[in-house]
């Protein structure tokens, strides 16, 4: 009975986890990360080398380019989609002692509010919404950052979340305006 139970409640856990968000995620599994003690840590190290080891042929080249600070300077017109993805597979694939490659992510991500300013890029979008989420959230706890970074890149994705969740609730009450206002037009 009680095995039935807990692998009703796994099933539901897994469901959940799978609906959410690639920010959201990362967000819950770094949280999990830091409620296992060392022993726990070293385990699951070795099974994600394990998993890692897997797909290390095919992201050989993009790694070197990842820890490279040269080839990150690159990378600084966010404002295209291109960029974006490749900052993404930046973080993912940056070594987790690379100060230097940080520091030249940590540059780009901070000065986002003022290409978003100087041109106009529109973050309601679902893609580049989700995008600049993960890319945030991704930041704030990768290893490669210092505590000072990941504070001011964590400061800037609760930024991020409430301008956009004030945007998807505008959204939403600009909706329901025009529904009630259709619903008045036909009585």
């Amino acid at each position: 009975m009680v095995e039935s139970r807990s692998s009703v409640q796994r099933e539901g856990v897994y469901r959940w986890f799978s609906s959410l968000t690639s920010a959201q995620r990362a967000e819950f599994l770094c949280g999990l990360l830091d409620l296992c003690v060392p022993i726990e840590l070293r385990f699951l190290g070795s099974c994600l080398e394990d998993l890692a080891r897997k797909d290390y042929h095919s992201l050989r080249d993009a790694e070197i380019r990842a820890n490279n600070p040269a080839d990150l300077s690159a990378l600084t017109n966010i404002t295209d989609e291109v960029v974006r993805s490749k900052l993404l597979v930046s973080l993912a694939l940056l070594g987790a002692d690379n100060r230097e490659a940080a520091g030249v992510l940590y540059r780009t991500l901070t000065h986002i509010d003022t290409v978003i300013n100087n041109y106009g890029l529109a973050l309601n979008d679902g893609r580049t919404e989700e995008q600049f989420l993960l890319l945030f959230t991704m930041a704030s706890h990768h290893p490669a950052f210092s505590f000072h970074q990941k504070q001011v890149l964590s400061r800037q994705l609760t930024q991020r979340t409430s301008v956009m969740s004030a945007g998807a609730v505008n959204k939403a009450n600009c909706m329901l305006v025009t529904v009630k206002a259709g619903s008045r037009s036909l009585r």
